[in-house]
């Protein structure tokens, strides 16, 4: 289940983004207090988001997230376990395009979504304005994974049920229940932004170095800021503070 998870949280760096920057991004505080003594640290901030196809450090998140925003609930179905990757090849199962195969795209694990290629697409106006009517485009739609697809047995490609399972090395893996056939895991599902390989990457001039990032320089100390300045300069203190009183 470890394992799950961690593969699961991996859906959404797929942009290479830190989990902090994506947190702060699409943060909405409503209220904080001053980060004063006098005052005891309390925020009050948004916790239940809406999550739709824009990504949650987008521009289009953060607006269709403002406050006052009146929309329905949305209920989601819990997933215990998660086993759908991009590059993935799936079968739908509902609407025009039934009985069709096509690959996943796009992730969307918070609302249970994946958005296939070429697959339960519709068309949507963009960029209308009064004077212009807007151009047309084609847009896929999401489907739920829970109902709407089931992937592909690549021993002869027909959809099958699916389970976690383990090798005999220890290796958590898919594996379909129809045939006993291995479902691998596509390389396409770690490609991000920044390389199609992670082996293929070339660092670049500002990029922090490997052997940098494993060397640890950080040593912890029961000192302040400016005990270590003074430390480095060789400067010694032999002044006595005053007392102080906290109440």
């Amino acid at each position: 289940m470890r394992l799950v998870q961690c593969l699961r949280s991996k859906l959404k760096d797929f942009s290479n983004f830190p989990k902090e920057y994506v947190e702060r991004s699409k943060r909405q505080v409503y209220f904080e207090t001053p980060r004063a003594r006098n005052y005891l640290p309390r925020t009050v901030e948004r916790k239940k988001f809406r999550y739709t196809t824009n990504r949650p450090w987008t521009a289009q998140f953060r607006q269709q997230n403002m406050p006052g925003t009146i929309r329905k609930k949305v209920f989601v179905t819990p997933t215990e376990e998660w086993g759908y990757f991009r590059g993935d090849r799936v079968e739908v199962l509902v609407g025009k395009d039934k009985g069709k195969q096509g690959f996943i795209t796009q992730v969307i694990n918070e609302r249970n979504w994946v958005i296939c290629e070429g697959l339960n697409w519709h068309y949507r106006t963009v960029a209308a304005e009064k004077g212009f009517p807007g151009i047309l485009i084609k847009s896929e739609a999401p489907l739920d994974v829970t109902k709407d697809i089931r992937l592909i047995d690549p021993s002869d490609l027909q959809g099958c049920e699916w389970e976690w399972r383990y090798t005999e090395e220890g290796e958590m893996v898919r594996v379909s229940t129809r045939t006993g056939r291995l479902i691998p895991i596509p390389e396409s599902n770690n490609q991000t932004h920044d390389y199609r390989a992670k082996a293929a990457y070339i660092e670049r001039a500002k990029d922090t170095t490997a052997s940098v990032v494993e060397e640890i320089t950080f040593e912890p100390k029961l000192c302040t800021f400016e005990m270590d300045i003074m430390e480095e300069m060789g400067i010694k203190e032999e002044r006595i503070p005053k007392k102080s009183y906290w109440y």
